[in-house]
């Protein structure tokens, strides 16, 4: 496994028709990825089965994101988000990420799948600035815990001033 990577600006650009595939357990742990998948995050599949998810997890990525994510699909229902994505060499990759949980016979979660395709400029430009106002909201915090439900405090006022659900305000943008 390669170790950690230290982030740099170096941005990688998704083409229009990529669609980066995975498949996790309930752990959130890799059990699928495709090779756009690989590609971007600049690992082997050897490399990426079996770890988290979060492998490739950005620094730049408010908590509150994730946890609303994970929140959505274990209640049974899809999300869609925009992610910031580090690859193995600290390069960074948008993403727009539908994320869903995938459901046995009798209804019960057995894992996720997700799919991601490039974001739209115009909308990536203003997640930008709401991650960049809650990634900093979180961080006045040494607490984690107090500064993760800080960052959710401002993210549902923000909502709350839209009229709008999380959904309805990714789709809005």
């Amino acid at each position: 496994m390669k170790a950690k990577a230290t982030p740099i600006d170096n941005e990688l650009v998704m083409r229009e028709d990529d669609f980066i595939v995975s498949k996790t357990d309930l752990k959130g742990i890799l059990t699928y990825c495709n090779r756009t998948f690989m590609e971007f995050a600049k690992y082997e599949e050897s490399e990426l089965l079996g770890q988290p998810h979060n492998i490739i997890r950005h620094p730049d990525m408010p908590r509150v994101i994730f946890k609303l994510l994970w929140d959505t699909i274990q209640s049974k229902k899809e999300i869609n988000a925009y992610v910031k994505n580090m690859a193995s060499d600290g390069s960074y990759y948008w993403v727009f990420a539908n994320v869903t949980p995938v459901l046995n016979d009798v209804g019960e979660i057995v894992g996720y799948y997700s799919v991601r395709r490039k974001p739209e400029p115009e909308s990536l430009q203003k997640v930008k600035k709401l991650y960049s106002e809650l990634l900093s909201e979180e961080k006045k915090y040494a607490n984690k815990k107090e500064g993760l439900q800080a960052s959710e405090k401002m993210l549902q006022n923000i909502l709350k001033e839209q009229g709008k659900s999380y959904e309805e305000f990714i789709f809005s943008l």
